[in-house]
């Protein structure tokens, strides 16, 4: 019997104290998904899931009276998480589908553990575990755990229209658990309802990808998106632009220990069209945080063929650095790429190397005068101290940050 007794989250106090809470009087709780498709796959376990065969309200007053605070976050389908020690667990009742339209599921309570495994989306994501720690599997999930194999449950086609937001979670759990190539029924089944992705929202589609692009390397399952279809009805600003930057960028993240990053692997496959890209940031609802990254990088000057380090600093001081640091990843990522066939790529990787650390530990100056400089000396409050302001910190910026304040004061005052 394959079991996770001997992970470390399963026998954590308060995980034992929810299996004794829910278990006792008739009734049964189980961990269910990603904390055991995880233990099971060697990955580090984050969010632990239950579910039980006990009504919502059964779970919230056996919560109340145990002492645990009981929050009802999605109660009306079952879910109550229950909060011990500043840990969340989801404690969700036994489903069955009653209907569903491709977004959204009407659902029913039940205590039929094969039935609420047939309803999940993916064979890894339907294993149990009771509280002995012993896996259940009734979709067959360990076998799919151990080719590593991204499966639907059933009918490939049904699980699909049940909720279209699975065609995204196909490709995202194969960039992060896959291998080989994808399931033939699961890759027929997204490509034939890639149409359908339009009828989600946007947060829930840019949410699906933005976890794909996480994943360690997701190439394999961006370039099944591409012949899918399903990339470029999600992302059409990628359709003429590819994806084949993708590995260069992987293996530069790894050759120099960047995280992965979903924004910077998004902008080496979409184009640096500031218009285009401000489209983008609309129609899958970035943040603002998210939608000025890809402003500052499409803002981002091209760098000529030699710069002084100088020159450089007043670039980043006029452009700020975050664009340009995107700029120049995504230019070593593709000279490193180039180098691998055509050794006189090797200098302008260094170049842009050196460049990018010292961007990185760029510290922008503060420039010394302030509004309250230029009223000082006579100059009615309006445009005109903007317009004072901005000659004296380009004349500032050119001279390489060096005039000081009092310089800079007299440089004022002379303007009177």
């Amino acid at each position: 019997m394959t079991s996770v007794a001997t992970e470390a989250w399963f026998s954590a106090p308060p995980l034992t104290r929810i299996f004794d809470l829910l278990n006792a009087d008739g009734g049964e709780v189980r961990v269910v998904g990603g904390a055991v498709r995880n233990s099971l796959m060697g990955r580090a376990v984050a969010d632990i899931d239950m579910a039980t065969t006990l009504l919502p309200e059964v779970v919230v007053s056996r919560a109340k009276l145990a002492g645990i605070k009981a929050v009802p976050t999605g109660i009306e389908h079952g879910t109550v998480t229950l909060v011990i020690d500043g840990k969340p667990y989801e404690v969700t009742t036994l489903r069955r589908d009653v209907e569903t339209d491709g977004r959204h599921a009407e659902v029913a309570f039940g205590t039929d553990w094969t039935v609420d495994a047939q309803r999940r989306d993916l064979t890894i994501n339907a294993l149990y575990a009771n509280a002995k720690g012993e896996v259940i599997d009734l979709a067959g999930g360990l076998p799919d755990i151990e080719t590593r194999t991204i499966r639907f449950i059933g009918n490939a086609s049904e699980r699909v229209a049940e909720d279209y937001l699975r065609v995204l979670r196909f490709f995202r759990f194969f960039a992060h658990y896959g291998s080989g190539r994808p399931d033939a029924d699961g890759l027929r089944a997204c490509a034939q309802a890639r149409s359908k992705l339009s009828t989600l929202s946007a947060e829930r589609v840019w949410s699906e990808l933005k976890k794909l692009l996480a994943a360690r390397d997701p190439g394999r399952a961006l370039l099944w998106m591409r012949t899918s279809g399903v990339l470029t009805e999600i992302l059409p600003e990628s359709e003429k632009w590819g994806i084949d930057a993708i590995p260069g960028l992987i293996a530069a993240e790894q050759t120099f220990g960047w995280l992965p990053d979903p924004l910077l692997r998004l902008s080496s496959i979409v184009p640096p069209d500031a218009e285009r890209l401000d489209a983008m940031a609309k129609r899958l609802r970035l943040s603002k945080a998210e939608a000025a990254y890809f402003i500052g990088w499409t803002k981002a000057p091209r760098l000529p063929a030699e710069i002084a380090d100088t020159a450089f600093d007043r670039m980043l001081y006029r452009n700020g650095e975050k664009g340009l640091a995107t700029a120049l990843r995504l230019s070593l990522a593709s000279a490193r790429q180039k180098s691998e066939n055509d050794p006189s790529q090797l200098p302008e990787s260094a170049r842009l190397q050196r460049l990018l650390t010292r961007a990185e530990k760029w510290q922008k100056p503060v420039f010394p005068l302030t509004g309250a400089d230029v009223l000082a000396i006579g100059i009615p409050a309006g445009p005109r101290v903007g317009e004072i302001l901005g000659q004296l910190e380009d004349k500032w910026v050119d001279g390489n940050f060096n005039s000081d304040r009092a310089t800079l004061v007299a440089r004022l005052q002379s303007l009177t």
